[in-house]
This record gives structure tokens, C-alpha cells and sequence, in this order.
């Protein structure tokens, strides 16, 4: 499956479900890179150094910075959802179904 990094934000819930499904993922705070005011190219970088899809619930800024920098390991941009299970299940459906996620900006909206 994928291997993604979970920024200092993401919810641990989620984090869990795409474990659950499979999925390799590393948060800010197992990597130490939490509490420490890391800029967000910096932790875009981050990722991109250990090859891992960054998740963010930093939509907007992630947008642009895929603009401005598209050669990354992939970004998944999400909206916030209390239904974790759900945001799980989502970002684990969009992975499936993209041919790859080097370079590639996902969006994961919350659903009504």
C-alpha cells in the first residue's frame, strides 16, 4: 500500500484507520518533527526526502505549494471530517484508484 506522512495536524484517528487498511504511515510526531514551528515547505520536503505521500488538513497552503513545486511524492489535502472511519475509507478509495501519487495532488472532501 502507500507511504504516506501524516503532518502534525492530521488527526490520529484517521491515521489509524489507514493502518488498519494497510497502509504505512508515519506522523510528525513518531518522526519528531512535531511542536517545533516546521514551515510547510519543510515538512512537504520532509516527506519528499522519505518518498512518502505528505496528509494535510492544510488544504489550502498544500494547493499552492503543488503549484508552485509539483516534483514532490504526492499530496492528500483533506477537509475536516469527524467521521474518521469515513475519512479513512475515502483516502484509502483515492489511493486505490490513482495509477500513482508521485507528483500528484488528491483532495479528500468532507462528505455532506
Amino acid at each position: 500500500m502507500a507511504l504516506l506522512y501524516a503532518d502534525e495536524n492530521f488527526p490520529w484517528q484517521v491515521v489509524e484507520t489507514l493502518r488498519r487498511l494497510g497502509h504505512d504511515v508515519l506522523t510528525a510526531q513518531e518522526a519528531g518533527q512535531a511542536n517545533r514551528a516546521i514551515v510547510d515547505e519543510e515538512v512537504l520536503e520532509f516527506a519528499t526526502a522519505r518518498a512518502r505521500t505528505l496528509l494535510t488538513l492544510n488544504r489550502w497552503e498544500f494547493v499552492r505549494w503543488h503549484a508552485r513545486r509539483p516534483a514532490h511524492a504526492g499530496i492528500i489535502a483533506c477537509s475536516q471530517d469527524p467521521d474518521v472511519e469515513r475519512q479513512g475509507s475515502a483516502i484509502d478509495a483515492a489511493i486505490r484508484a490513482a495509477p500513482t501519487l508521485v507528483g500528484t495532488l488528491l483532495r479528500i472532501n468532507r462528505l455532506a
